[in-house]
Formats: C-alpha cells, sequence, structure tokens
C-alpha cells in the first residue's frame, strides 16, 4: 500500500520512519448516510479541505445497529467498500467499533471478537487501516471495564495484524482519558480516544486532556466539534480554537463529526444539500466553513 505504516513514540503518532504525522479527518454519522460513503466525496475532503483520514463510525446498539436488528453483511460491506476506497485514495482509515447506547464494551464483546477477528484478516495487508474498539464507554471505568475489554479484543487484532494503529476509548464518553495514566495496555501501538464538544467541553475536559498528556499518554481525538455535546446547539468557536491550537501544537489527531447532510450542527452539510460531493461553500454548515478553514490553513502552515 502507498501510505507508510504508524507507530506510537511517547505521545506521538509517527510513521515507520520515525517521522511524526498528525490525522485529520471526518467521521461518517454511523452508516445512516451511506451515499456519502463514496470515492467523490472522501476526494473531496483529502484535495479541498487537506483531510487525510476518514472514520467509518459503525454504530452497535441502535435501530439497525449491527449488534441489535441491523444487517449485518449489509454493514460489513459498508465497512469494507469504505475502507477499499479510503485505501484507493491514499487516505488513511478508521473502523470504528462504534458503542454508545450500549455503554459498556462489555454488553457486546463477542459480537467484537468476532466481528475483528472476521474483518481485520481482509484488511491486514492495509497500512492505512487504524481500528477504534470502544467508541464511547459510559459507567465504565478504565480499570474494570475498558481495560479488560480491550486486553480480549486487542490479541483478536493482532492476530492478523501485529502492526496496525489500535485506539481504545475511555470512560465518560471518552472524557476521562486522565484515568488511563498508570493503567495504560502493554501493547505498543495503542492510543486512547479523547472526544470534545467544544461549547460544552472547555476548561474542565482541557485540564484531563493536558493532564494526560503530560504523563505520557498518547491520545487521539477520534471525535470532535465546535456545538454542543449533543451534536447540535450554539457553536463556540474560541474554544473550538483552543482545542485545536492544542491538538496542532501537541501533533494530537482529530476527527471531526460528522458527514451528513443531518439537521443539526454538527452536521458538515446544510439539510437542504443534496450533491454528494464537491460542495460549493453554500452547502457547508457553519461547522464546516469552520473546520474547512482551519485544516487548509493549519496545513498551509505545518506542511501537513
Amino acid at each position: 500500500m502507498g501510505l507508510p505504516g504508524l507507530k506510537v513514540n511517547g505521545t506521538k503518532l509517527c510513521t515507520g520512519s520515525g517521522e511524526a504525522i498528525q490525522l485529520r479527518g471526518i467521521s461518517t454519522l454511523g452508516f445512516r448516510y451511506p451515499q456519502y460513503i463514496t470515492k467523490e466525496s472522501f476526494e473531496t475532503f483529502r484535495d479541498e479541505w487537506n483531510a487525510n483520514t476518514i472514520r467509518l463510525a459503525m454504530y452497535t446498539d441502535e435501530p439497525g445497529g449491527y449488534c441489535t436488528d441491523g444487517d449485518k453483511e449489509e454493514l460489513k460491506a459498508i465497512m469494507k467498500r469504505g475502507v477499499e476506497i479510503a485505501t484507493e485514495l491514499d487516505m488513511y482509515v478508521i473502523v470504528d467499533w462504534h458503542i454508545l447506547y450500549d455503554k459498556s464494551p462489555m454488553v457486546y464483546k463477542d459480537e467484537a471478537i468476532r466481528f475483528f477477528d472476521e474483518m481485520v484478516p481482509l484488511f491486514a495487508g492495509h497500512t492505512n487501516v487504524i481500528y477504534e474498539i470502544c467508541n464511547e464507554p459510559q459507567e465504565s471505568p478504565f480499570g474494570e471495564v475498558i481495560r479488560p475489554y480491550a486486553l480480549e479484543v486487542i490479541p483478536v487484532i493482532r492476530k492478523h495484524d501485529p502492526d496496525a494503529l489500535i485506539i481504545v476509548g475511555t470512560d465518560n464518553w471518552s472524557q476521562d482519558v486522565d484515568d488511563v495514566i498508570g493503567q495504560e495496555i502493554d501493547d505498543p501501538n495503542t492510543m486512547y480516544a479523547l472526544h470534545f464538544y467544544a461549547a460544552t467541553h472547555q476548561e474542565k475536559l482541557f485540564n484531563k486532556a493536558v493532564k494526560a498528556i503530560d504523563a505520557g499518554v498518547p491520545i487521539f481525538i477520534s471525535e470532535c466539534s465546535i456545538c454542543d455535546a449533543s451534536g447540535d446547539g450554539v457553536i463556540d468557536r474560541d474554544w473550538g480554537r483552543t482545542w485545536i491550537d492544542f491538538a496542532d501544537r501537541n501533533g494530537i489527531s482529530y476527527i471531526i463529526w460528522n458527514l451528513s447532510n443531518k439537521d443539526e450542527t454538527s452536521s458538515i452539510l446544510k439539510k437542504d444539500t443534496v450533491s454528494l460531493s464537491h460542495w460549493s461553500d453554500d452547502e457547508y454548515s457553519e461547522t464546516a466553513a469552520w473546520f474547512k478553514k482551519r485544516m487548509t490553513v493549519s496545513s498551509q502552515n505545518t506542511g501537513h
């Protein structure tokens, strides 16, 4: 494959040759909007936003979820198609086991093991594929629930791909990243998820992030936006800038939520947008306009 593999070095993400790299990209809103999982859509983010990563978020527990009443074969086919498109476009891609309403990753642990045991061999030769094994745990203390879960799931991935980057969620909707301190998983290529929504998550969460980084915990912001934690509501550009400045300063990768035209603030597209790629400025939401400008300017300034 064309892209270099990824290695964790301290708190930094690097290529195999040791060069620091920052991933920045877009997350799907589950697979509810499969019309955007196309070459043309991903290419738009790559070429017009300077994005280098797509996150394929597959809900486990919702109407149509993988572990509830969803069509498993169809959902796996969408996941495979997304990975193949990203690979063709030389983009990194996150296979996201998107727990949310299930709260504890242990609820569908056996399903997770079966899923990764089936899917990872399909991508084992791909240096661009990243595995996120539990999106947003809740009421699941890291040491008592998440870490034991990860210690069962990670070996399944490693059996097929010893080198892939793995992202492990943290408790309280992937906010309690400081709980990882002193409880890191003994796997050299693992990072820990931190999610922020700038209108809600401000000084308290920011201090957790700083504490974790200062303690040497490698953070990956696998979901974020500048609205409130519901994915809707008002935008806080000041705290958005504070968060992204922090990410850029520390080389922390970040993924924007979400790729859809759903009628909510975090959606990249306005609700009346019908185009499926190469969107005009008028078709983007305020959130999209802010992130697009920030990502293109940052890319020019940093060389990313």
